[in-house]
């Protein structure tokens, strides 16, 4: 599942006419990035959520055939159902096996194929290192447990595998999902890994810009 359902208040004046994950940069659309290395890795079926001009995120993509996949989506109302709720909204379009899960607004090259496995955790997170908008982080990892410890956190990168376990005392509406994680972080149900690749957080034009720089460099 991508999650693409954000206004993208902080990417004003871009997204008052184009949804955050359709911005051009180098020669693609953000959201074509993302949905290249899903195919690359192997993942075929993307479900996609959408609220604010969604309509042309089903238009420009289509059914994902010219990606070599295979699309469905989930519309969202308004200003969206947030993280948990979009997620849950869509658990009928991604079955009954843990799922991968990335948002729509980053840029990575994170190997996606690694994720093609089973945890037994409710939720695998990938944390990365913290940003310099987000010094204080989300999560720590001890081993591969994922902790709500203050010392040593990293930054959640917005890429996961969630079981659909994780949202059955969940119930429809808008809700953001960091509660639910932390608390199953502390009831030891969630596990993580710390990557440290290439990880971008593109959520303003100035983060836009200096992509666009980065891949014109590559």
């Amino acid at each position: 599942m991508i999650l693409a359902a954000g206004r993208g208040k902080r990417m004003r004046p871009l997204t008052d006419d184009t949804p955050k994950p359709l911005l051009q940069v180098g020669s693609h659309r953000l959201i074509e990035y993302i949905i290249q290395s899903l195919a690359k890795a192997g993942f075929t079926e993307l479900v996609i959520n959408h609220a604010y001009l969604g309509e042309q995120i089903e238009s420009y993509l289509g059914d994902g055939q010219y990606y070599g996949v295979h699309i469905d989506y989930s519309p969202e109302q308004d200003e969206g159902l947030e993280t948990g709720g979009g997620i849950y909204h869509a658990l009928s379009l991604l079955g009954k096996e843990p799922f991968l899960v990335v948002n729509g607004d980053i840029w990575t090259d994170y190997p996606f194929a690694n994720l093609k496995t089973n945890f037994r955790s409710l939720a695998h997170l990938i944390l990365v290192d913290n940003p310099s908008h987000h010094p204080q982080g989300d999560f720590a990892l001890c081993g591969n447990q994922v902790t709500t410890k203050e010392d040593k956190r990293l930054t959640f990168s917005g890429i996961a595998v969630y079981h659909p376990r994780l949202f059955t005392h969940c119930f429809p509406g808008r809700f953001p999902l960091a509660p639910l994680l932390r608390e199953m972080a502390c009831r030891n149900l969630v596990t993580g890994e710390y990557y440290q690749g290439e990880w971008r957080d593109i959520g303003t034009p100035e983060n836009l810009f200096t992509l666009a720089q980065h891949l014109t460099l590559a």
